[in-house]
């Protein structure tokens, strides 16, 4: 896959904005529970220090989790994240699928956090490959580790971007903050996220028997126009858990400045 020139691209944010930015991102994609609607405030006050492109998307969302009833909250991220295939917070599943490679990526993931010195646990929390797993990591431990990651799984992002678009999800601008952050497609890029959109991802070992995006309509605009206190636990039944100890964050207030001036 050719999108692996982005490794050279450098950040459009300085470090410590993007430390902020994908913090937040990491916390607001995982399952809500309690503490992070308490963490609402904190996030608000947070958003502030990002920029202004990040912030207000972060904006509309923390709306969102302030007037929305935990249970129903709760209930839209099953529907979305855990049901549908094509909103997989998995990155290394948008490349590979359920096939062989993908336990070959994941272990390039667990090697990766090893060298920066984070041993990831066999079971407990969730895979390496989580998004709020990997942008806990970028924003906490290697930044560089996790900028490669996240670009070398780019059009998986744009995958879950358009998708959420599609089902017109409460947390797209959670994701559109995410692109914010990262380097546009171009390109080759752009061909390989139409043939992903097209074909779905590899399914030499899975009996699908259609392509999770395929169906979807709102995905059609990529084939013809080119185009921008988190636990991470198990919430839903039958969902695979393995990633690490290490990577539970800190309270939000320990890793993010709140109010200070950029």
């Amino acid at each position: 896959m050719p999108w692996r020139r982005h490794r050279r691209a450098k950040p459009s944010v300085d470090g410590r904005s993007q430390a902020d930015a994908w913090q937040m991102i990491s916390l607001l994609l995982d399952y809500p529970d309690e503490r992070l609607v308490g963490l609402v405030p904190v996030l608000r006050e947070s958003a502030t220090g990002v920029s202004t492109e990040v912030g207000e998307r972060l904006g509309v969302f923390l709306d969102h989790l302030e007037s929305t009833p935990l249970a129903r909250l709760q209930a839209d991220y099953v529907d979305t994240f855990d049901v549908t295939r094509r909103c997989a917070l998995h990155l290394t599943y948008f490349l590979h699928g359920d096939t062989r490679k993908r336990g070959a990526a994941l272990v390039q993931f667990k090697q990766a956090y090893r060298r920066a010195g984070v041993e990831l646990a066999d079971e407990g929390l969730e895979l390496p490959d989580h998004l709020c797993v990997l942008l806990e990591f970028g924003a906490t431990t290697d930044p560089q580790t996790a900028w490669k990651l996240l670009n070398d799984h780019r059009v998986g992002v744009e995958l879950l971007y358009t998708a959420l678009k599609g089902k017109e999800s409460p947390w797209l601008p959670v994701v559109q903050a995410l692109r914010a952050t990262l380097p546009e497609l171009q390109g080759d890029d752009e061909q390989a996220l139409g043939r992903l959109i097209a074909q779905g991802p590899p399914q030499e070992e899975v009996g699908i028997d259609q392509s999770p995006f395929a169906l979807d309509p709102a995905l059609d605009e990529h084939l013809v126009t080119p185009m921008s206190g988190h636990d991470c636990s198990s919430h839903s039944p039958g969902q695979t858990a393995g990633a690490s100890t290490p990577l539970r964050p800190a309270d939000l207030g320990a890793t993010i400045p709140v109010g200070a001036p950029r």
